[in-house]
């Protein structure tokens, strides 16, 4: 059903039930899933969040500087990209980090062309660091990631199975939606991804998957074409 694809995944699911540090068993289970899905035949690109190490926007709430914070929540997507790709390797795919800001000899610096001839060679690019710049969130950066690099679709990877009408863990009568709309999502103020991203997407015409990561499988199932959490198009 697709190419190539920019997968974005949480910090928090890194972390497990927790949902802080960095849990080794989720770790060689999401290399699993990424590995089966690249020796499909599958390109990935790969964007993670940092928050299960520091999240920038919540330490601005506790004293920190919004702009440090940030940089720190950048810092924090390069310690969880490594760690994935030395996962995924561990799987015999090949991965590389590379991040928006130079950080040589941690990983390289992040050139569109350069991480799409590591997808064409069929490994994997993991692209650390946001967009490089303070409040901006990796849900942008992923966006961004996924626009350049041309991917068919951006794949939002999360501990849920999809967009609800409501949140299903304080609303029991939410409705999980197969699929919908960008405008639809606007209207009723469904919490797809952070606004700027939406926008990103949206105005690229950047299809956006949300489905469980933590469900064994649902990768692989993704990209056969079998229906597996929330569509959302223009």
């Amino acid at each position: 059903m697709y190419k190539r694809v920019l997968l974005k995944l949480s910090g928090e699911s890194l972390g497990g039930p927790s949902g802080k540090g960095i849990s080794e068993e989720i770790l060689a289970a999401y290399a699993r899933e990424i590995a089966a899905a690249v020796k499909a035949g599958l390109e990935v690109a790969i964007v993670i969040g940092g928050g299960n190490i520091f999240r920038g926007l919540s330490g601005a709430g506790k004293g920190f500087d919004r702009v440090n914070g940030d940089k720190m929540g950048m810092l924090a997507t390069v310690i969880n990209s490594l760690g994935l790709a030395m996962a995924i390797r561990s799987e015999g795919v090949e991965a590389e980090v590379f991040t928006a800001t130079p950080m040589m000899p941690v990983a390289r610096y992040y050139m569109r062309d350069d991480a799409v001839a590591v997808l064409e060679k069929g490994g994997v690019a993991l692209i650390a660091g946001g967009t490089g710049n303070p409040f901006f969130t990796t849900d942008s950066g992923a966006a961004l990631r996924a626009l350049e690099t041309g991917a068919d679709a951006l794949l939002k990877g999360t501990r849920v199975d999809g967009v609800y009408s409501a949140d299903p863990e304080k609303d029991p009568s939410a409705v999980r939606y197969d699929e919908l709309t960008f405008d639809k999502a606007l209207e009723d103020h469904l919490k797809v991804m952070d606004q700027t991203a939406f926008a990103l997407c949206r105005e690229g015409n950047m299809p956006v998957i949300v489905f469980d990561m933590n469900a064994k499988g649902n990768l692989s199932r993704l990209i056969r074409g079998e229906k597996v959490g929330t569509l959302v198009h223009v």
